[in-house]
């Protein structure tokens, strides 16, 4: 108990001493600016912290707070909430931004890898659909949690970093879209926003099956306009963006922007959690966490070596790292490559050092969001501590039926195939940044119970906003 009011007590003094920060937040702003992912963090502590106080007092981060986060214009939010869970943003109106992302489910959908266009149901009951609708692909990668995603220091996005704040292109992005990326987002959630509805097994559906799907084919940003038209002319729509935007007249000034930046106000305003535990005992609430807890923080913080990448506020480096998680489902291959893999990081950078590496999640209220790992391996926060513990044994244990995954017999021989290629699991086991830890079940127990400790309580029961009972589209909402 002694050493965590310690820590409480002096992790200002360890920031204020930092002598290395500044110059480390020059370079973090360089490789930014040069869209270079880092694979590794370098961690600066200052002698005199260290021998004042154990290494937990000067790895704690500050208290997170409402400073930490964008402001967003609340009427704004109200009409990105509508938008949000209305199908009408997907090629075939028949999938939402909630579908995949659902606050019942943890703002994720409880599936290792999601079942996008074409789908029926919700969470663990959404089906692979039937005859000519059924999905020809499951989504490569598992959809991530939406906590905390307005935060100001927030710079990159997507497991793979395609998308992060960057001097490359004039729109202030460096992007998938690149060049044709437009202006005026409003932060790099609005800038998110785009991507899923112009991907195909994601919302955008599959060529000939309609027009967003065939606008894309010909170039990504030629399907935006007819997507924010879709919008506008409903009026209830259209009466909302004149209302909630200073420089929209008339409903025909609406573009994909505006749209984009009211998601990205709800999205931001909704799902901000800072309300944890946790955070009260970095209030100053020593009681706020238990035994266990608390010396789940110590090992979090300590030997378990957890801060050397989930470090800051957002308990996250934004960077990326190899985990040698056990492989599945389609990948998410490079242009041209033929292998059913997927690379991470150098899938963006086609620099051989980022292979297998994938970004550091944040983890406020990472109960919540199980399955875990870029591809939903683990099903428990314990299956996902203990990989990180002794990935090669976790690796070596992991069946196929850990995995969850919707019945899709058409897909059974793409689901493993890489098993099958023993020279891409050596190139795998090859790229790996964590090695393993010995520690006791009672630690690993523990530490679970911090990672607990992390969830919300108001913030998680009763959001601003919520779901609505219909949308101007009148289409269905998954609720």
């Amino acid at each position: 108990m002694h050493r965590l009011l310690v820590a409480v007590g002096l992790h200002q003094v360890a920031r204020f001493l930092d002598f290395g920060k500044g110059r480390r937040a020059q370079q973090g702003k360089a490789d930014k600016g040069n869209h270079k992912l880092s694979s590794h963090s370098i961690l600066s502590v200052p002698l005199i912290v260290l021998l004042a106080a154990p290494a937990l007092a000067a790895e704690f981060p500050a208290p997170l707070g409402p400073d930490d986060f964008i402001a967003f214009d609340r009427r704004q939010a109200a009409l990105g909430q509508l938008l949000f869970y209305d199908r009408i943003l997907s090629g075939n109106r028949n999938i939402a931004c909630a579908t995949c992302h659902h606050p019942r489910l943890g703002t994720s959908d409880r599936l290792s890898l999601g079942i996008g266009e074409g789908g029926e149901g919700l969470g663990l009951e959404r089906t692979a659909g039937l005859g000519g609708n059924r999905i020809r692909k499951r989504i490569p990668r598992n959809a991530p949690g939406l906590w905390n995603l307005g935060a100001k220091n927030l710079h990159t996005l997507f497991h793979d970093g395609r998308l992060s704040i960057a001097e490359t292109y004039e729109n202030g992005f460096n992007s998938p879209a690149e060049e044709w990326l437009p202006k005026g987002f409003n932060s790099l959630l609005a800038a998110q926003a785009v991507f899923p509805v112009t991907a195909q097994f994601e919302m955008a559906g599959n060529p000939k099956e309609n027009e967003i799907a065939g606008a894309i084919h010909d170039r990504i940003d030629a399907a935006w306009p007819i997507l924010a038209k879709r919008v506008r002319i409903i009026p209830e729509y259209g009466q909302m963006f004149v209302a909630a935007f200073d420089h929209i007249d008339a409903p025909e000034d609406v573009t994909i922007v505006e749209i984009s930046n009211a998601l990205a106000a709800f999205q931001a305003l909704e799902w901000q959690s800072f309300d944890s535990p946790f955070d009260r005992f970095l209030a100053g609430d020593t009681a706020a966490l238990d035994g266990s807890q608390r010396h789940g923080a110590e090992l979090f913080y300590g030997k378990a070596g957890c801060s050397a990448c989930h470090s800051g506020k957002l308990l996250s480096d934004q960077k990326f790292h190899a985990l040698g998680l056990p492989p599945f489902g389609p990948g998410r291959t490079r242009r041209f490559d033929p292998m059913v893999r997927d690379v991470g990081a150098m899938g963006e950078t086609d620099r051989l050092e980022d292979a297998y590496r994938f970004r550091t999640p944040m983890l406020r209220n990472v109960e919540l969001t199980a399955p875990y790992g870029h591809n939903g391996a683990y099903p428990t926060l314990e299956g996902i501590v203990r990989h990180h513990l002794d990935p090669d044994g976790m690796l070596n244990s992991w069946r196929p039926e850990t995995a969850s995954l919707p019945d899709a017999p058409w897909l059974a021989g793409i689901d493993f195939m890489v098993w099958k290629d023993p020279r891409e699991l050596a190139r795998q086991a090859r790229f790996r940044d964590i090695s393993a830890i010995p520690l006791s079940d009672r630690d690993i127990s523990d530490l679970v119970a911090f990672l607990k400790a992390l969830t919300g309580s108001a913030s998680v029961t009763t959001p601003p906003f919520g779901i609505p009972d219909k949308v101007p589209s009148g289409l269905p909402v998954d609720r």
